[in-house]
């Protein structure tokens, strides 16, 4: 097991029920994004700490060393992870609105004439 694995595995078990209660939003969420954003968005900011502060722990060490130009790539594996587990967790804070329906988009696709 990497490095990266361990501390994702520290990190849920030391906030299971905070990932447990997220987890039935993020599913809620994913199934109809526009009636739930307000609730995943609130129970999102925790989970996004919790994460960066897991992240930091993890990159910390990498940062200082000779090895810096890896921590970029160790973050990068770390949110994967996180990402298999909860795939919208990067829509955490993004307001989906519609657009006004008064307000039309004028727009065509413009034809090429080959000679």
């Amino acid at each position: 097991m990497t490095k990266h694995q361990k501390i994702y595995k520290q990190m849920l078990a030391d906030n299971q029920e905070v990932f447990a209660q997220f987890a039935k939003v993020h599913n809620l969420y994913h199934l109809n994004p526009r009636a739930y954003q307000d609730q995943f968005n609130q129970a999102g900011q925790p989970i996004m700490a919790i994460i960066k502060q897991y992240e930091d722990r993890l990159c910390l060490a990498s940062e200082k060393g000779s090895y810096s130009k890896f921590s970029a790539i160790l973050a990068e594996k770390f949110r994967g992870l996180v990402r298999k587990q909860f795939p919208r967790i990067d829509f955490v804070g993004v307001k989906v609105t519609k657009p006004d329906e008064d307000a039309a988009v004028d727009w065509e696709i413009k034809k090429i004439k080959l000679l």
